[in-house]
């Protein structure tokens, strides 16, 4: 059998495609069926804007597919300009919870106690940057809070700190 004839299995935690496709807008999620998570977080969204009524919809429409309905999305208001109270997605009535989970994070819930906790990616992030957030944040051994996978994976600013010899 020639080597092209052998099936190619990425040791990456993403597939291949997203590490060329993705772009603001893009969810990755690690939807466990089990029912201990162990992870902090059950995967990652990167929105296009902070217009929380723009960009909810579609990820609540994706998420819907997989996990059936969604009753509410808790989210930090101080992040979102003009956090409505509720929005009807797919005919659906979501309730909108302010809660302090910080900017980089939102909470889905279905049912009455069924949470799932995924990495906010800034709109303005780079998209080498927002790669890395998300594949760490779907690691099922991920122990990292979401604000410390942001803060790991933004580059340093160009003309950042000068190297100084003593």
């Amino acid at each position: 059998m020639a080597d092209s004839d052998v099936p190619h299995t990425p040791s990456l935690l993403l597939p291949d495609a997203i590490h060329h496709a993705i772009q603001p807008g893009a969810a990755v999620l690690r939807l466990e069926t089990t029912r201990s998570r162990e992870g902090l977080l059950d995967g990652a969204w990167w929105p296009r804007t902070r217009d929380i009524a723009t960009e909810l919809p579609a990820l609540i429409s994706v998420l819907t597919g997989h996990l059936g309905p969604i009753n509410r999305v808790g989210v930090d208001a101080s992040a979102w300009n003009d956090l409505p109270a509720r929005l009807v997605i797919d005919g659906q009535v979501v309730h909108l919870d302010s809660d302090p989970v910080g900017d980089d994070t939102v909470l889905i819930t279905r049912g009455h106690n069924d949470h799932f906790a995924l990495l906010v990616v800034p709109p303005d992030t780079t998209a080498d940057a927002a790669r890395e957030a998300m594949a760490r944040a779907v690691r099922a051994d991920n122990i990292t809070q979401a604000a410390q996978i942001l803060i790991a994976t933004t580059p340093e600013p160009e003309g950042g700190a000068a190297d100084t010899e003593g």
